[in-house]
């Protein structure tokens, strides 16, 4: 299993600013976070991997 922070979700948008990625992963539809830990936030990389090629087609698609 990935697992994915706010820090690897950026990069997977393309290195999109920590306030931007912020509120993408707020919207209504984003997957939510697995467990939220005293660091932050955690996803599974799988779930929030589709939802960025689904919704915003381009950096995750590569790998």
């Amino acid at each position: 299993m990935e697992l994915l922070g706010l820090d690897e979700i950026r990069d997977l948008l393309g290195g999109v600013s920590k306030q931007r990625a912020t509120i993408i992963v707020g919207r209504k539809g984003f997957p939510d976070p697995l467990v939220t830990l005293k660091m932050g936030r955690v996803w599974d990389g799988k779930t929030v991997r589709a939802w960025i090629t689904k919704n915003r087609p381009g950096p995750a698609d590569e790998d």
